[in-house]
């Protein structure tokens, strides 16, 4: 799935190492409620995917790590803050320093760099870098390193498991995998805010593209006073969210309440992607979207589809032609996306290349955007973007569980698909980043928002 931050590179020489879109498919067994049971194993049931591989570089650069410690250069405050009444919260800091090693923050601010010792398969972490969070207390402030790439700050309700390997490239972290039910963290609550911070800039994310877990959200403020709130799902989100896609499931016949992990109380700990459930069972929405796409090739075929890029291009009039939808001043063409292409925005047709040019990488998100929320075929959807929130996933077939994570955001802010970010013009802001080149302070807090 998509990041706002940059793609690690694989080395694919280890035969661990497997694509994101070929997740093995294990027994999934069900709850009464169509729930997914997780089953936690052991290290050998450690899969090592892109989606939870973070890859180090053996290379030192001096000239980086001098810039790193520049004038311009300050340590990054952050608070932790949780807001469960129990104290079996933990916090986990991982990332890529100024040389690409990878490393962990650990307690009172140590800097620890895992050693896989040439290892080709996963070994545990041994040393100490759970951050424990005491509830009810003060936030805890740590102060991070002033370089930190691709990085993430976990939470989790218990001790989660890192593991370090050597994929040929020097050491890398295996981090907690959402779509292995046997991961050894299956079982566990957790959940992370992407955070890069170079040279004073901060970029912190929440997102649910790929899932829903435990609840986070953050505040940054600025040396001016100023804040920038993502305040994340309200107190009991998941299980919400569970008991809607349970009720989905009753109406539409599909298995919606399978996106729904339970530990071994069947308490459920998480919510998949429908693409991230795609690509551990393609058979639960296969054909899914189907006969909408179907209807859109039609309808577009007698009509004309207008792509507002929001660009110098302005509206770009697009028409079905032979069976591929063209626009004008694009020489690339679009097929018919399948069902793991809407899921994903990132597949098939809506694959973005430099080579296609940028009038066809700004159509990408608008289209598949249209097809996510189900707005091509309802008034006015021959304009896209065009239509505000209150037209999204009105009609069947569509993301149902984009739907139902919106509705419990506080702020309605946090992607719930790819390209939850196009908007019309001047309209709603779905983002969950904070940014900016002047912080103060980054709090984050686990359980539930913030008092107001």
């Amino acid at each position: 799935m998509r990041s706002i931050f940059a793609s690690v590179a694989l080395v694919a020489t280890s035969r661990v190492i497997a694509s994101h879109n070929n997740f093995p498919i294990h027994n999934r067994h069900s709850t009464s409620q169509g729930f997914t049971k997780a089953n936690p194993g052991g290290p050998e049931d450690v899969e090592i995917t892109t989606a939870n591989l973070l890859t180090g570089s053996p290379c030192e650069n001096k000239t980086h790590l001098l810039a790193g410690r520049g004038a311009d250069s300050r340590p990054l405050l952050v608070k932790l803050i949780n807001n469960f009444r129990k104290d079996t919260v933990k916090a986990y800091i991982s990332g890529l320093d100024y040389s690409g090693k990878v490393f962990f923050v650990g307690p009172g601010g140590k800097i620890i760099y895992p050693n896989a010792k040439a290892s080709r398969f996963p070994v545990e972490i041994p040393q100490n870098i759970a951050i424990p969070l005491v509830s009810g207390s003060e936030p805890l402030s740590m102060q991070l390193p002033s370089f930190i790439r691709s990085g993430r700050v976990y939470f989790s309700n218990g001790d989660l498991k890192f593991f370090a390997i050597d994929v040929g490239n020097g050491n890398s972290i295996v981090q907690p995998s959402v779509t292995n039910i046997q991961d050894p963290n299956a079982d566990l609550s957790w959940g992370f805010v992407e955070l890069t911070y170079i040279y004073g800039l901060l970029y912190a994310n929440i997102s649910y593209v790929d899932f829903v877990g435990i609840v986070l959200g953050m505040i940054l403020v600025k040396k001016d006073g100023a804040s920038q709130v993502t305040a994340g799902l309200k107190a009991g989100a998941v299980t919400k969210i569970c008991n809607d896609l349970m009720k989905q499931s009753k109406i539409d016949g599909r298995d919606w309440a399978s996106l729904c992990v339970v530990n071994a109380d069947g308490k459920p700990i998480r919510v998949l992607s429908p693409g991230n459930q795609h690509d551990v069972n393609p058979r639960i929405f296969k054909n899914y979207w189907d006969a909408y796409v179907d209807d859109v090739w039609k309808r577009f075929t007698e009509q004309d589809l207008v792509i507002n890029t929001q660009s110098e291009a302005g509206m770009v009039k697009c028409r079905i032609i032979d069976g591929r939808l063209g626009c004008d001043g694009d020489e690339s063409t679009f097929t018919k996306p399948a069902s793991e292409d809407i899921w994903g925005c990132n597949s098939g047709p809506f694959v973005v290349s430099q080579v296609k040019g940028s009038l066809h990488g700004s159509i990408i998100p608008r289209l598949c955007a249209g097809f996510a929320r189900s707005t091509l075929l309802i008034d006015g959807g021959n304009v896209q973007p065009s239509l505000g929130q209150q037209s999204y996933y009105t009609v069947d077939p569509t993301n149902h569980y984009s739907r139902i994570v919106h509705t419990y955001e506080v702020d309605g802010r946090g992607y719930a698909f790819s390209y939850d970010d196009v908007n019309p013009d001047g309209n709603e802001n779905a983002s969950g980043v904070v940014s900016s080149d002047n912080v103060h302070v980054l709090m984050i807090h686990v359980g539930g928002p913030l008092p107001q």
